[in-house]
């Protein structure tokens, strides 16, 4: 039995308060969908400025009618203090997903991703601390190792940030350190590289490339390659996400704590080989792919050429083992897909 295999049935046997910010995004819904079926008691705050109604419902309908009981939903904006405070009352352990992410959009308003994505985590940590949180699992980023050539990223090496999200992500690594040594709080930031799965939003102008590319071939739409295509990412697919966050909210390993962490698979791929992995698995539902090929353009501001994740520290220290490769996690995202996006 592996380490998280052990955590789940910990979990089963003992009821634990969690709140999970984000609760109606992207990750933020798989992490409460996976505490309810462990039969925990979840709070979800979300503004719904990215999340969405709909993702909850998902959430709902994937649980018992028991489970569905153990949740409740605040609405609300973690720039609201008070809002923070109430929310932390009476909660042992924090998962904090809740921001405005995309490099693009932090460019073009750096306000905006500054009070969501600094302002926001600082409430959090003064309203964690207050209310005694046993430990808060917080999502960082790949973005903090900005132009720092060596590959793969090892957790104390980053360089100088190339966007204003990446900026933001390593004041909330420098708080988080803050708080741990003035205050004695647990902090644990996790690293997030190229996060993809079901639920992840194919719409709007700062979705990410996956669910972009589903859709735009789903519609049989021109799919954009930003550079040559040589441009490569670690994609991890949603299942190791959830994984790593709760051997993070429950590791026992004193070590282990107030560290941050890569989250990923230690694999790279490039953006050309992910048009071609995307599109012979669609071909035989979207016989219009047979012809279809991607239109490559300008480099975008911000963006790193390439990334790649050394996550020993993970599996050293809290048992991490990635349980799907890019592929696998292509194979069950697009089996949503499919059924969520009208062509």
């Amino acid at each position: 039995m592996n380490s998280f295999d052990q955590v789940k049935e910990e979990l089963r046997k003992k009821k634990n308060r969690w709140l999970v910010t984000g609760a109606a995004g992207f990750i933020g819904s798989h992490l409460a969908e996976f505490l309810l079926k462990q039969d925990q008691e979840v709070t979800g705050l979300d503004n719904f400025s990215t999340g969405k109604q709909e993702n909850l419902n998902q959430v709902k309908n994937a649980v018992s009618n028991d489970q569905k009981k153990r949740f409740q939903f605040i609405e609300g904006d973690i720039q609201d203090l008070s809002l923070c405070q109430r929310a932390c009352g009476g909660i042992d352990f924090i998962l904090h997903q809740a921001a405005l992410g995309s490099v693009p959009r932090s460019i073009e308003n750096p306000i905006v991703s500054n009070g969501s994505n600094v302002t926001g985590f600082l409430n959090l940590l003064v309203a964690a601390k207050e209310a005694k949180v046993k430990r808060l699992v917080y999502a960082s980023s790949s973005a903090v190792y900005g132009d720092h050539p060596a590959l793969p990223k090892t957790e104390d090496v980053i360089g100088k940030p190339l966007s204003p999200y990446a900026v933001t992500k390593v004041v909330n690594e420098h708080y988080a350190g803050v708080f741990a040594s003035l205050y004695g709080m647990e902090l644990i930031g996790l690293r997030y590289f190229n996060v993809f799965g079901a639920r992840q939003d194919p719409n709007g102008a700062y979705a990410a490339v996956i669910p972009l590319w589903i859709s735009s071939m789903i519609r049989n739409e021109t799919v954009y390659i930003n550079g040559t295509g040589e441009t490569s990412r670690d994609f991890c697919y949603i299942d190791n996400v959830v994984q790593v966050n709760i051997l993070s909210a429950t590791a026992t390993n004193g070590e282990a704590v107030n560290q941050v962490y890569n989250v990923a698979v230690n694999e790279q791929t490039s953006l050309t080989e992910l048009y071609g992995l995307l599109r012979e698995r669609l071909i035989p539902h979207y016989p219009h792919l047979q012809k279809a090929a991607p239109v490559y353009r300008d480099f975008r501001t911000g963006d790193v050429l390439h990334s790649l994740a050394d996550i020993s520290k993970a599996e050293k220290l809290l048992g991490f083992r990635p349980s799907f490769k890019i592929g696998e996690g292509l194979d069950y995202s697009l089996t949503w897909y499919i059924k969520s996006v009208k062509g």
